[in-house]
């Protein structure tokens, strides 16, 4: 059997979206999820992406992990699926969908999508990181010289020592200025250092801006692969109407055998 794919791309974090409308694709087989998103094996990508059909909403996000498991909300993945929705004309300039943390509009804006995050209304301030949950759970912690820093080998050690088994994103952060901040993100289930992550800079400018950081309610990211910028409302101690926002694109599209 053959399967066509769409690689598409979000500041450096890149995912293979497969139409699965007609359930053909081999959901269980975590091996070959894996294989697929290999990049030496396989087409190359930090996850996996079905879009579904959905009774409720537009279309449902499935997501899977580089490593072949079902993974937990992916920000860059959901903002990119809409594109390709939008590419398959199966929604306007705006949607709601359905993904494992529960329902997401966004909007298009030519090669932009912006994305609404679930509420946040907890931020967990520990000795020197906080620890939140935005879909996806974020360890975020302030560094100098991140530039130098090497996340892969500091990142799997906080993943594992701190988290162990089922880990945490760790996030290691820079201010650059008032409302400005330079990310980077080892995640867990791809276990390397990703070019952006859009859960992850979701999870730093609310831990940011608790720290009193910054004071701004639009706060701009830039990681390895691109900028990308969070605004949110503040109520009662919680975060709402959480937007994640930024860049797009289709890089290629293939066919694969099954």
């Amino acid at each position: 059997m053959t399967i066509s794919f769409y690689k598409y791309q979000g500041t450096g974090n890149d995912f293979i979206i497969i139409d699965n409308r007609s359930k053909v694709f081999p959901k269980n087989d975590t091996d070959f999820v894996k294989l697929l998103c290999n990049r030496r094996l396989g087409i190359g990508a930090d996850g996996l992406i079905l879009l579904e059909n959905d009774t409720e909403s537009d279309f449902e996000m499935v997501y899977y992990n580089a490593d072949g498991r079902l993974g937990s909300m992916c920000g860059n993945g959901g903002r990119c699926i809409v594109a390709f929705a939008k590419y398959l004309d199966i929604i306007g300039d705006i949607t709601t969908f359905k993904a494992v943390d529960g329902m997401h509009s966004a909007k298009v804006n030519n090669k932009e999508v912006s994305l609404r995050m679930k509420d946040v209304s907890e931020i967990a301030l520990k000795h020197q990181y906080f620890f939140l949950d935005t879909g996806s759970p974020h360890h975020v912690q302030l560094v100098s010289d991140l530039e130098t820093l090497d996340v892969n080998k500091e990142g799997a050690k906080i993943r594992y020592g701190l988290y162990g088994a089922k880990g945490s994103n760790i996030n290691f952060v820079e201010q650059k200025g008032p409302n400005q901040f330079f990310v980077r993100t080892y995640e867990r289930g791809v276990e390397n250092e990703t070019l952006s992550c859009g859960t992850g800079v979701t999870a730093v400018a609310l831990s940011m801006y608790s720290k009193g950081a910054t004071k701004d309610h639009n706060v701009q990211i830039l990681t390895r692969g691109g900028a990308l910028s969070v605004s949110f409302k503040v109520r009662d101690s919680s975060f709402i109407d959480i937007s994640l926002k930024g860049p797009a694109k289709q890089v290629f599209k293939g066919k694969i055998e099954v």
